[in-house]
């Protein structure tokens, strides 16, 4: 079997055509479809919901957790998890299961470069290579306006925002959009209501936690309470929730290329 450097530096073997994949990133089984191979997959995280025939495919744990004893009735021959908050859910599964460990990406190109190495693991690397060049022809369209001060949260559990290691950071500043939280090292950021309002930012994008009935009005109680309404972007009427019930910022797959840009494309269009 080929033998595949992580990016630790050690190594797994994996079959040349595995045919019995688990995937516990939503971003990798999303691009396992888009590359046609997700009728391979027999196991999936509970948030894996790209796209919607991700449904009829096994649940096997949560974003960060699985049972063993579920994974041995499976028996697949390769497991696809990505670094971060996954990091201990690889460690507890490497010495048992083929496990090929992505990074997560820092950065728009960081999803692209997934997309490649989704390709090479599953030799698919052709299918890989043609939906790198879609998502980089849509990629290329995206208009950078001037700077806007921005800042986005997710509701992920509790409140979260982004720094300077992450692709969200990254892609809102190709945009034109730098975020208060931008010149903090690291991923994941617990905000500070009164660093909001000290920062003032001119658009605020909020996304609620994946699957939840958040509704307008909840999102307007919520500014109120956290003080958002003192705020030049509620003053300019410049706070968008985004849409749907899944995630979305928060997805790192293809999607966030011809879903989210685009989107966000579309709002500062008309505000700039």
């Amino acid at each position: 079997m080929p033998e595949f450097v992580l990016p630790s530096g050690s190594s797994v073997n994996i079959p040349e055509y595995p045919q019995r994949i688990v995937s516990f990133s939503p971003a990798i089984t999303e691009t396992l479809f888009e590359l046609g191979i997700g009728d391979r997959l027999v196991g999936v995280s509970a948030f894996c919901s790209r796209p919607a025939a991700t449904k009829n495919i096994r649940k096997v744990g949560s974003y960060g957790s699985t049972r063993i004893e579920v994974l041995d009735e499976i028996n697949p021959d390769l497991v696809l998890t990505v670094s971060g908050f996954q990091k201990d859910l690889y460690e507890k599964l490497k010495e048992r299961f083929p496990v090929y460990i992505l990074e997560l990406p820092s950065s728009v190109a960081g999803i692209i470069d997934m997309v490649s190495r989704v390709g090479i693991v599953t030799n698919r690397k052709d299918e890989a290579r043609n939906l790198e060049f879609q998502m980089i022809k849509i990629f290329s369209s995206i208009r950078k306006h001037p700077e806007l001060r921005g800042y986005l949260e997710i509701d992920l559990g509790g409140p979260v925002s982004f720094g300077s290691q992450s692709y969200i950071t990254d892609a809102l500043a190709l945009m034109g959009i730098k975020s208060i939280y931008s010149g903090f090292n690291g991923e994941w950021i617990q905000p500070s209501d009164s660093y909001i309002l000290e920062k003032d930012p001119e658009i605020i994008f909020y996304e609620p936690k994946m699957y939840s009935k958040f509704t307008d009005d909840q999102l307007k109680e919520l500014v109120k309470k956290r003080g958002w309404d003192r705020t030049t972007a509620y003053r300019n009427g410049q706070i968008f929730r985004s849409p749907g019930n899944l995630d979305f910022f928060a997805h790192h797959g293809p999607s966030f290329i011809w879903e989210v840009l685009p989107w966000v494309q579309h709002i500062t269009d008309k505000i700039m």
